[in-house]
């Protein structure tokens, strides 16, 4: 980095996402501080600056008192969606950089409400899509700018779990959440699909929303079976986009489903020259010389013995360039107005299979 400045970060929310991706990632990076922590339950805040925080750490249960310490420079917000947009907005407001947990918000307006402030402020913002780092992800993302795939005209996003429904904290809950799957891990396989395409223009939107196996009880599930009084969110949901140019993405999110073809956070790409998807490690597909060939790129170190090569996570990649982005005043790989409009095609997914109709974008 060649800059010893230490950036100061606050933590708003210390549960299951800052502990499991957030504060984990920051900390081993020498140019930060985590100086602040919040949460509504004043224990987690407590017990997450014990682990992870400066000595005189700052705990608070409210999110308002936090953002007035003037020494913070950063903030990540990892609470439940409903309140990503409110507490981003203040905080941008109050001077401060700010990662946000996925999904950007919990509808399009609030999403909108965010990259607003972000340019009143000019203050930094992005969204925590950590996908985006895999070597995978890294990878085909260099093969598509390349121009390998040539025009990207039919897409895949795949989100789809055979029973993998949250059971903890409000995963459950449409009220906090805004949805389920579609909202959760749908919005990592469609912000993969729309920046491998590079094509953030819907034209219009058609929507599927299934609560088909939301009320089995006692499910077999790889988190404990749910309750079906508190399971108020879809158990999937499909998407059929078609954007400004044609092209066509069809979405595909689950919890549970009857299925054997699970993945998540992947994408299949079909274009004018060639093809590519994540489904048994990244391939690449084509024609050569009137012969079809299937390419797998060796993404690890590559067979050297005793030799692991790079073990950085995809959320440590996602942490160390943020706070780079910081430091050297560069743009975020994940821009805001980018997560807007993942924003908008979900809420567009959920909105005609209320209606039954298709929703068209007035852009």
């Amino acid at each position: 980095m060649g800059n010893d400045r230490k950036v100061r970060v606050g933590i708003i929310g210390c549960g299951g996402i800052a502990n499991g991706k957030h504060m984990p990632s920051l900390s081993k990076l020498k140019n930060v501080e985590l100086v602040a922590f919040c949460d509504i339950i004043e224990e987690r805040a407590v017990a997450a600056a014990k682990k992870f925080g400066v000595p005189d750490a700052g705990v608070y249960v409210d999110y308002r008192d936090l953002l007035k310490d003037e020494s913070i420079e950063v903030v990540h917000v990892c609470t439940p969606n409903k309140s990503h947009a409110d507490i981003t907005v203040a905080a941008l407001e109050a001077g401060k950089h700010v990662m946000c947990e996925k999904p950007m918000a919990k509808t399009a307006a609030d999403a909108r409400r965010m990259v607003e402030a972000a340019r009143r402020t000019g203050k930094k913002l992005t969204i925590g899509y950590q996908n985006r780092h895999r070597a995978d992800s890294i990878y085909l993302y260099n093969e598509c700018r390349e121009g390998t795939l040539g025009e990207i005209y039919f897409a895949k996003a795949h989100a789809v779990r055979r029973r993998g429904v949250p059971t903890w904290g409000v995963f459950l809950n449409e009220e906090e959440q805004g949805g389920g799957p579609l909202i959760d891990i749908g919005t990592h396989a469609l912000d993969l699909t729309l920046w491998m395409m590079d094509n953030y223009k819907p034209k219009y939107v058609v929507g599927t929303v299934y609560h088909k196996l939301s009320g089995n009880r006692n499910a077999a599930n790889a988190f404990g079976p749910w309750d079906p009084e508190k399971f108020t969110v879809e158990d999937s949901a499909f998407g059929f986009i078609v954007m400004e140019n044609g092209a066509t993405i069809v979405l595909e999110s689950s919890w549970a489903l009857n299925t054997l073809q699970e993945g998540e956070a992947r994408t299949t790409l079909c274009g004018t020259k060639a093809g590519a998807d994540m489904m048994d490690g990244l391939r690449i597909n084509g024609e050569k010389f009137s012969k079809l060939y299937t390419t797998k790129p060796t993404l690890g170190p590559g067979g050297v013995a005793f030799f692991e090569g790079e073990s950085e996570s995809e959320a440590d990649r996602e942490a160390r360039l943020w706070i780079e982005n910081i430091l050297n005043d560069t743009e975020p790989v994940v821009k805001p107005e980018q997560a807007l409009v993942v924003t908008e095609i979900l809420e567009a997914i959920y909105t005609s299979a209320k209606t039954g109709k298709p929703v068209y974008f007035d852009k």
